[in-house]
């Protein structure tokens, strides 16, 4: 059983994740937080794009020598394979961590994954632990990855009727969280110049099939997409399936056809309520799908990391 300090250590390791959100792509955001032999915190660090060192590693780097005998508590599971960075698992035996707090298994992991080799060179593995509060930042990625297909936001006014300053702020307050931003504008980088470029580029705009387009995006590194406004609202409505999420702004005035009309339409089939946030001038409700658990989901599919 993970500790209360080793717990702790976790929510801290999923926030430092959420920094890499917008830039990690096609890799996952990780975070990671180095305990010492006493339990105290001697080194944190995140993934903040595909090609720089990985979360185990700066947060190792900043440890030093005080890893040694501690405890690593990472929100993934140390990739298992030597691709653009050295394989995590084998940093965490050579820096002499005895303990690895895992909560998420990677699907994506070569061989028999990294927390099998930790177990094996003697090291003291946990997995599993609070996985839930770990896909608030992960949950999207493993979507991604297990439909390889990114997932879909899609923000609107509940009217339908487009309002460039509505439309621009909730581009504002929702891009960071996504790689791509599809509006009625342009497509571009949710964090612009956010992806290492030698390993994301952007796709053509959308201009036919939805589903097609998702693939092309998803093979050229995005994982997560902000679909704004209404300019796509048909390829969307007819794709609903392919949407993962809907963030709806409602003002507190009645819009084009009073409350009762508007409403009627807030919540599509298949979509539950995730959380509403009041504002000056009304509330931004946002949906998802309503079975969204993937910590325990079977995934197998080449490792990206």
């Amino acid at each position: 059983m993970a500790s209360d300090v080793e717990l702790a250590a976790m929510r801290q390791a999923i926030t430092l994740s959420s920094f890499g959100l917008g830039t990690t792509s096609p890799n996952p955001p990780v975070g990671c937080v180095i305990l010492d032999r006493h339990d105290v915190t001697v080194g944190v660090g995140y993934h903040r794009r595909k090609g720089e060192a990985h979360a185990e590693v700066i947060g190792l780097s900043a440890a030093g020598d005080a890893a040694r005998g501690g405890t690593a508590v990472v929100t993934l599971e140390p990739c298992n394979h030597i691709g653009v960075t050295p394989a995590c698992r084998q940093e965490l035996i050579n820096a002499g961590i005895t303990r690895v707090v895992i909560s998420v298994i990677d699907p994506t992991s070569r061989g028999d994954g990294g927390a099998a080799v930790l177990t094996a060179h003697g090291i003291d593995v946990e997995t599993n632990v609070i996985p839930d509060e770990t896909l608030t930042v992960l949950g999207p990625w493993l979507a991604a990855t297990r439909r390889r297909r990114p997932y879909l936001t899609w923000a609107y006014p509940l009217d339908k009727q487009d309002s460039q300053p509505v439309n621009e702020q909730l581009t504002a307050d929702l891009r960071s969280r996504a790689d791509l931003v599809l509006s009625d504008k342009a497509l571009e980088e949710g964090v612009p110049g956010g992806h290492a470029p030698e390993h994301f580029t952007l796709p053509d705009d959308l201009s036919g099939d939805l589903r097609p387009w998702l693939s092309a995006c998803y093979a050229t590194g995005s994982r997560t997409i902000l679909a704004v406004g209404a300019h796509h609202s048909d390829a969307l409505h007819d794709n609903l399936d392919c949407v993962d999420e809907i963030v709806v702004t409602v003002e507190k005035s009645p819009p084009t056809g009073g409350f009762a009309a508007a409403m009627a339409g807030l919540t599509p089939e298949g979509f539950e309520l995730a959380d509403i946030s009041p504002g000056r001038t009304g509330v931004l409700v946002r949906l998802r799908r309503a079975n969204r658990s993937l910590a325990r989901a079977g995934i197998a599919q080449p490792g990206v990391r």
